[in-house]
């Protein structure tokens, strides 16, 4: 004995129409997990509730990407509009970069250079003279000033202790005026 057959359309009745959706949400999510393991196939199933609420599933063996991109490419209907692909694009651009300034950066520390040629050492060691260069004329430009800022205090102590002198020898003096009166 099976179950008889209904009408499919909208339930109307809120309460009915809310038990239903539970109980078939449930079936079909079921449903997907066992098709997934019995048949190996990639699934994914995404089901959003009047509430806006979302329940999902997705085989183990692949992600929600994978599968969208798969169903762009068998179907031909574009998922990404093109600012989402320039997005994509520009952010492999700046792992390139960043991959490409990483390893610049250790062939500037010395690392990993058996790889270069002699065009691009020379290049290499050109610019480490030139930022050798800029940090010595730095290193110049910071002990002229420390020279500058000694000569000025140098000069402001001289000038301390010979007011310092000047009012030790005022003192004295008001001192023996005292002794004589």
């Amino acid at each position: 004995m099976g179950r008889g057959k209904i009408e499919i359309k909208r339930i109307e009745n809120s309460s009915n129409r809310q038990v239903t959706y539970s109980k078939r949400k449930n079936g079909i999510l079921k449903k997907a997990k066992e098709i997934s393991v019995l048949c190996d196939a990639q699934v994914s199933l995404i089901i959003f509730g009047v509430s806006g609420k979302m329940h999902e599933y997705i085989s183990p063996s692949t992600t929600l990407i994978d599968v969208l991109d798969r169903y762009q490419r068998a179907s031909g209907k574009t998922l990404w509009d093109a600012k989402h692909e320039n997005l994509s694009n520009e952010i492999d651009r700046i792992k390139k970069e960043n991959d490409s300034m990483q390893i610049e950066l250790r062939h500037l520390k010395g690392e990993d250079i058996t790889s270069l040629n002699y065009k691009e050492l020379m290049a290499l060691e050109d610019a480490l003279e030139n930022g050798l260069s800029g940090v010595r004329e730095k290193k110049m430009e910071v002990h002229r000033m420390f020279k500058r800022n000694d000569k000025i205090l140098e000069e402001q102590n001289k000038e301390l202790n010979f007011l310092l002198q000047q009012h030790l020898a005022l003192e004295g003096m008001g001192n023996m005026h005292g002794q004589w009166i």
